[in-house]
Parts: C-alpha cells; sequence; structure tokens
C-alpha cells in the first residue's frame, strides 16, 4: 500500500508525497506493524494454563492490566511531550520486547504478571506519541492533509500482518512452545529499529514557550486540563471516542469466543473467524477517506457507532453462518470508524497544546470504561445473560449519541462566543471557525 495524496488534482492524478513524507509514512507503518504484533495473543489463555494458571489468576491478571493501563497513561503523556514523541516510541518498544521476553524467563504466575503490566507501561508509552508524532511530522512537512489516510493504512497493515501471522502459531508452539512469545520478543526489537530512524521533529511550540524544566510536568498537566476545559468541542470528541473503543474491545476481545460458544461454533474454527474479521477491518481501515466525501466525520463516527451497537445485536438473532457475518461486518465498521475519530481527535486539539498529554487523557478514559464495562460482561456471562448484554449495550450506545449530539449542538452555540476561560494561574483562549478547524490555544 502506498499513501497518495487524497485530494487529486482536476486532472485526476495524484500529487506525489516528498521522499521525507514517504519516509515517515513507511516507517511508522512498520513501527506500528512490528509493535503491535503479538504472536501469542491467539494463545495466551491456553499458554497460561498449561503453564498452571487458573481462571481466576488469569483474568485477575487482565483486570490488573486495565488498571495499569490506565495509570501509566497519566505520566507517559507527560514524558511524550518532554523529552519528544520520537523518543517516547523508542522508549515504548525497549519495554515492550522485554515485556515479551518475561513469559520465557519465568513462566509462572508472578513472570505473567509483570509480562502484562510491562505491555501496559510500553502501550501507553506510544499510545498517544505514536499518533502525535506522525500527525506533527507530516504538518511540519506541509503534508497535513496526508495524516487520515497514513493512520488508517498504518493500522491496516497492521492488521493485514496478524492474518498472515497468527494461523501460524499453533504450529510454531508444537515445534517451539515458547515461540509465540519469542517471536514477539524480536517484532518488538524491529519496532525500536524503525523508531531509532524515525526522522527528527520541529518543537512544537516556539522555545520561548518552554517551561522551566522542574515545572515540566505541572505546566503540561494544566495546559492539558486548562485547553480541555476551553474547548468543549475536544472533549466531546473524546466522549464519542469511548462508544468506539469499548464496544471494538469488548466484541472482539471478551465476547468474540462467548458469541461463537453460544452459537455452537467450535474452537476449532475460531482462528479463521477471527481471521476474517482482521481481514475484513483491515480493508475498512485502509480506506476511511471512502466515508468523508458527504457527511462530515463527526457524524460518521456517530453513524458508525450505532452500527457497531445494531450489529452487537443483531448477534442475537441470528444462527451461525449469520453471526460470522455480522462479526465481520462489526470488524468492518471498526476498521472505517477508528482512524476517523482518531482524526477528529488530533484536529481538535488547539495548536500548541500538549498533544500527546491530551492524547492519553483520551486513552485513560476509554480504557477506564473498557474496564467497567469488562466487569458488567463478566456478571452477565456468569448469569448465562449474553443476549441481554448484547441487547443493553446496543441500547446504551445508542442513548450515548443521543445525549452527545445534544452536548454537541450546545457547543455550536458556544463556539460562536469564544473568550478567555481562566484555569487556576492559565488562562485559555480558544479560536475555532464555523467550519468545524482546528482551534488554537493561547
Amino acid at each position: 500500500m502506498s499513501c497518495r495524496s487524497a485530494h487529486p488534482g482536476k486532472a485526476g492524478t495524484a500529487r506525489p508525497l516528498a521522499p521525507r513524507v514517504r519516509r515517515i509514512i513507511r516507517l511508522n507503518n512498520a513501527f506500528q506493524l512490528l509493535f503491535n504484533l503479538l504472536w501469542w495473543m491467539p494463545v495466551f489463555y491456553a499458554y497460561q494454563r498449561q503453564a498452571g494458571l487458573s481462571d481466576g489468576q488469569i483474568f485477575g491478571i487482565q483486570s490488573i492490566y486495565y488498571i495499569a493501563f490506565c495509570l501509566f497513561e497519566i505520566p507517559t503523556g507527560l514524558v511524550a511531550d518532554r523529552i519528544g514523541a520520537r523518543n517516547c516510541l523508542r522508549a515504548g518498544a525497549v519495554v515492550m520486547t522485554a515485556a515479551n521476553l518475561a513469559p520465557l524467563l519465568a513462566p509462572t504466575y508472578t513472570g505473567f504478571l509483570a509480562h502484562f503490566l510491562a505491555i501496559a507501561a510500553g502501550r501507553s508509552l506510544t499510545s498517544g506519541a505514536a499518533s502525535a508524532y506522525l500527525y506533527d511530522s507530516l504538518r511540519a512537512q506541509g503534508a497535513g492533509e496526508h495524516y487520515l489516510t497514513a493512520e488508517g493504512q498504518a493500522r491496516a497493515w497492521g492488521l493485514g500482518a496478524k492474518v498472515l501471522c497468527w494461523p501460524l502459531v499453533g504450529p510454531l508452539m508444537a515445534l517451539a512452545h515458547g515461540a509465540p512469545y519469542a517471536l514477539s520478543a524480536v517484532s518488538a526489537a524491529g519496532s525500536l529499529l524503525c523508531a531509532l530512524v524515525l526522522p527528527g521533529q520541529a518543537p512544537s511550540s516556539p522555545p520561548a514557550a518552554a517551561p522551566r524544566r522542574r515545572l515540566a510536568a505541572l505546566h503540561d498537566a494544566t495546559a492539558a486540563l486548562c485547553t480541555l476545559r476551553a474547548a468543549p468541542w475536544l472533549a466531546l470528541v473524546m466522549v464519542q471516542g469511548v462508544a468506539v473503543f469499548t464496544l471494538s474491545r469488548i466484541c472482539q476481545v471478551n465476547l468474540f469466543q462467548p458469541v461463537l460458544l453460544h452459537h455452537g461454533i467450535g474452537e476449532t474454527s475460531h482462528g479463521a473467524v477471527l481471521a476474517a474479521m482482521t481481514v475484513a477491518e483491515a480493508v475498512a481501515s485502509a480506506r476511511p477517506q471512502w466515508l468523508t466525501t458527504r457527511l462530515r466525520p463527526a457524524v460518521w463516527v456517530t453513524l458508525l457507532s450505532l452500527a457497531m451497537a445494531g450489529t452487537l445485536a443483531g448477534l442475537t438473532l441470528g444462527g451461525p453462518w449469520t453471526v460470522i457475518a455480522l462479526l465481520c461486518l462489526f470488524a468492518a465498521v471498526c476498521g472505517f470508524a477508528y482512524p476517523l475519530q482518531r482524526k477528529l481527535v488530533n484536529d481538535a486539539i488547539p495548536h500548541g497544546a500538549p498533544r500527546a498529554t491530551l492524547l492519553s487523557v483520551e486513552s485513560i478514559v476509554d480504557r477506564a470504561v473498557c474496564a467497567l464495562a469488562a466487569v458488567a460482561a463478566g456478571a452477565y456471562l456468569a448469569g448465562g445473560r449474553l443476549d441481554a448484554l448484547l441487547w443493553h449495550s446496543a441500547l446504551l450506545t445508542g442513548a450515548l449519541m443521543a445525549v452527545w449530539h445534544l452536548a454537541l449542538r450546545r457547543s455550536d452555540r458556544s463556539r460562536a462566543r469564544p473568550g478567555p476561560r481562566p484555569f487556576g494561574r492559565t488562562a485559555c483562549v480558544v479560536q475555532q471557525d464555523a467550519g468545524g478547524a482546528a482551534p488554537t490555544v493561547s
């Protein structure tokens, strides 16, 4: 896949990208692919059971992982804005490499707990920094219009790699029991090499505006809170993304196997179904610009969220083949929605604001809501109420979108009256044009 201009000229030919822009996009694609290529994902439950862990221990580790992810997001976002997004990507790759080696060195409860804690730290280091690096780097090269396509294609490359690699995990594990974790460590080390050769970035703010180092973290945290208070549109976009991330995570991770088993689809077919879903998501992720011609991205994200909710409800009505088709449709909708929502958030962040810190705030909210949803899902499943869980999830999403649009209308009215909004000793002034362009903060 190549990332050409999303806005062809009148003659119908795409404007070629500058060599530096192509290098940024290709290295970002490679980093995202290798960093997120977790070979152990399809077998980690069975692997831990074979290591002697009980179900309570396995799911207890998952609960700790979600909590740790939320806690790590706070300092890592601040770190990214202090040391630079590129350096944060390098640190995240180092931590991820070590994390994947932990189960090989200590296949015990302690080893797996350390593994997932390190995974949470590594992913939190890159969750906001990766998008911030790509967005800022493309804008600095005058190629900001390519961000949406580049973000979607990076996700598509990563998903495509999983489709090719995950079916090999079973045979490789039969040859060498620790192969899934060893290969994951090799992939993470490859992502470190990509991060080491990523082009440098220009400072995101003028040197005169930089705070003293001792107050850097406090300044960034204050600036992030000030920005959220002064830019209600940014807060609304983050809330909108909660529905997308939570529905995607709960369905594709927590409810994937229970839904298939509930409809009589055996475990031997789960890998094939997961591969088909991943293909659908990869294809959609590579072409999010198909949906941006007539409606605004914010409207599309809302419609896609409702489509995801409707698909979950539909899982209660069909047979095995219908369920498989709906799961693939759900994955495709997720593929369209994710890069659109990421672009919305990045566009809504004012110029000069701590971008990585704000993206980490969004990730904290997403993970916190997802942790609560996982607890609720466990309670539903324990009571044998899978269908009720799917229906209630769909209805709750519909209600959330309705409330979101009411809040959006109020925000549209207030955006016509920009002005200073003090936060403690810091004052924010947000300006945004009527067309929905990204605001600026001072």
